[in-house]
């Protein structure tokens, strides 16, 4: 096993680990919604799930982690919609209440 296909092995590993965590957080969101009546949006957090991949795989595919335009833009398109559906999700869940 060469260095690149060990880099690019290693990056692909990577991606599960956030899926796994990422799906942990689509689960919290679709049980307080049940719970709770409020609407979470928790389907949309498999379109940072699968552009998380789809960016590891370009980067798999060059054999670079960081430099590849297509890669780094999926990358930051992921990023900003987790962002937004975690900030919109804590409102919801801590902000939002009344003591």
């Amino acid at each position: 096993m060469n260095s690149i296909s060990l880099n690019q092995f290693l990056m692909i590993y990577t991606w599960f680990p956030l899926a796994v965590l990422l799906l942990l957080l689509l689960l919290i969101a679709r049980f307080y919604e049940k719970f709770s009546g409020r609407r979470t949006y928790f389907r949309w957090y498999i379109v940072p799930v699968v552009l998380f991949g789809a960016a590891m795989a370009r980067y798999a595919s060059t054999g670079e982690l960081a430099g590849d335009r297509l890669g780094d833009v999926l990358s930051a398109l992921a990023g900003g919609v987790l962002l937004v559906l975690s900030v919109s999700l804590y409102r919801l869940m801590a902000a939002g209440r009344q003591p």
